[in-house]
């Protein structure tokens, strides 16, 4: 096994009757599409791997698939979180290869073409996204997703600050873990799901690649990672699973609204019906007027925004329903997504403003502007509860 070339990247291991040849890349550097294109022509392997997911290596074969999107079903379904986070990021890599001239993942890209022209088979190594980007809610709070989304726009708006030099220092870490940092400070249980568990995916996955010579293409931050578990058993199929919600949480999303009733219940009796029924005002202003100011950022129809505010006081008492999921689905049936905004949705998600402007990406920002604000509006009314609640008596 010899050691890494620091220059070029490049690191040869050994698995058996295998030679890996593991190629580390910048996704957004020309420099490495030609550190492929010499690899892959040089050696000729039998298989490619390339670090990406089903999902991504149909995104790069399928330019029509955002067609096929079910804007209803992502909402009933609750991915509307992970969808605009998804669809952020792709923002930030597009842009970055924008402004640098080339194409975002064309390492990966260019690596699937020189395969094919060298017969070589393709072999995708990465963990689906959604898997890895769901594993990470499940630990998350709501105060760290929505730190983890403002952080991910923040880095989208920030592109044009970025030099060329720093795109080659990227190569030294994943570009989902550059963006993250500041969330992983808080949350560092994330760079065991962001980072860790897709080296060891990674590793697993290029080891039991089909052939002789395998060329594996990956971003150069997962390098050091495969290096490190390269001799250790990994359970691949371990890491595909998402673990359920842990007992707490669950009570936990019972006992907040239970508690909320049982403090109006306890306000009637104990401060009287004005006591109660000052709660109850309070209760339905903060949540109702934070959810409909949500729905307002997001440009809502005024349809929606009604729905918001109505919505808001009862939802927040329902842990199994959520206010941006009342008003994503109104403003779908109000403003249905047309061909259009499917067709110049990779456009759009290039700019802030059409992000606003596309109506697929607009939905979601209702969806999760209104559940941040509403969730502020529930935060702002507790301490008030209790102030009525205790002058009532």
């Amino acid at each position: 096994m010899t050691a890494i070339d620091n220059k070029n990247m490049v690191q040869r291991l050994q698995v058996g009757d295998k030679e890996i040849i593991l190629v580390g890349t910048a996704h957004v550097s020309k420099e490495s599409v030609d550190l492929v294109s010499q690899v892959i022509m040089a050696e000729k392997p039998d298989t490619v791997s390339v670090e990406l997911c089903d999902s991504r290596y149909q995104a790069i074969r399928q330019k029509d698939r955002w067609q096929e999107t079910d804007i209803i079903k992502v909402i009933k379904e609750k991915k509307a979180f992970l969808l605009l986070s998804n669809l952020l990021l792709a923002s930030f890599q597009k842009r970055l290869a924008r402004k640098f001239d080339i194409k975002p993942g064309q390492e990966m890209i260019t690596a699937m073409e020189l395969a094919e022209s060298v017969g070589a088979g393709i072999h995708l190594a990465d963990r689906e996204i959604r898997i890895t980007l769901s594993r990470a809610w499940r630990v998350m709070g709501l105060w760290e997703k929505n730190k983890l989304l403002f952080q991910i726009l923040l880095s989208a708006t920030e592109v044009e600050s970025i030099s060329a030099a720093e795109i080659e220092k990227m190569k030294q870490e994943d570009v989902l873990q550059s963006i993250l940092a500041e969330v992983e400070k808080s949350h560092p249980v994330l760079r065991e799901i962001l980072v860790d568990e897709r080296d060891r995916y990674l590793t697993g996955k290029i080891r039991t690649a089909p052939g002789k010579k395998i060329v594996a293409v990956v971003g150069a931050g997962h390098v050091p990672g495969i290096k490190r578990y390269w001799e250790e058993k990994i359970d691949v199929a371990a890491l595909e699973v998402l673990p359920p919600a842990g007992p707490w949480s669950t009570a936990l999303k019972w006992a907040i609204p239970l508690f909320i009733i049982a403090l109006f219940v306890a306000g009637f009796f104990y401060g009287g019906a004005k006591a109660s029924s000052d709660m109850i005002k309070w209760w339905l202003l903060a949540n109702g007027v934070l959810a409909g100011l949500g729905a307002v950022i997001a440009l809502a129809h005024p349809l929606t925004i009604l729905s918001a505010v109505l919505s808001a006081p009862f939802t927040t008492l329902h842990p199994m329903v959520a206010v941006g999921w009342v008003a994503g689905l109104v403003e779908a049936f109000l403003r249905k997504p047309k061909v259009k905004d499917f067709e110049s949705l990779t456009d759009d998600i290039l700019s802030i403003k059409g992000f606003w402007r596309n109506k697929i990406t607009r939905i979601l920002l209702i969806v999760v502007l209104t559940n941040l604000f509403c969730t502020i509006g529930t935060l702002a009314a507790f301490p008030m509860l209790i102030k009525i609640f205790v002058s009532g008596g």
